[in-house]
């Protein structure tokens, strides 16, 4: 009875660690999925845009300067700090499945719009964000919460509601 128990008890921790049990996906089929991913084009497409702000932010300072800000170094860099966050949360069968999508034709087709696809969709995002701060900032006026400038009326605390 007594090892009939363990069995159990062993049977359990084995189901209970599940995911725990599958094997982690190495750094080579982890590379692998981030080149067909294509992780470093969005690193690059990243760093242009990052650029463009940086270069609106100091004006004093070339944009082509912060073009190299995310360089070939840096892309390796930042490829082998990501590589154990894949190995924690996907299996290898996972990261094989993944690997396997992305080379498929949607697969390739969801890297290539993905950028644009994310663009379009912030856009949409800003501009609903704005409505909705207006929607709100309205409201708040209408229930005497906020003057007409959109800041706390002067009871003594002074501040909008950004806190500023």
């Amino acid at each position: 009875m007594k090892g009939k128990r363990w069995m159990i008890l062993g049977a359990c921790a084995a189901l209970a660690s599940g995911p725990a049990l599958a094997s982690q996906p190495s750094e080579a089929q982890v590379r692998e999925l981030m080149q067909v991913m294509n992780v470093s084009g969005q690193f690059a497409a990243m760093n242009g845009q990052m650029a463009e702000m940086m270069g609106q932010q100091l004006p004093c300072v070339p944009v082509d300067y912060w073009k190299g800000y995310i360089d070939k170094a840096g892309t390796e860099q930042l490829v082998t700090a990501m590589i154990p966050a894949y190995q924690h949360h996907f299996s290898a069968d996972e990261v094989a499945g993944l690997i396997k999508f992305y080379k498929s034709p949607l697969g390739q087709k969801l890297v290539a719009q993905m950028p644009a696809t994310l663009a379009e969709a912030a856009q949409s995002g800003q501009q609903w964000s704005r409505q909705r701060t207006a929607d709100m900032f309205a409201e708040l006026q209408k229930q005497g919460k906020l003057g007409a400038d959109g800041r706390c009326p002067a009871t003594g605390g002074g501040k909008d509601p950004a806190g500023q």
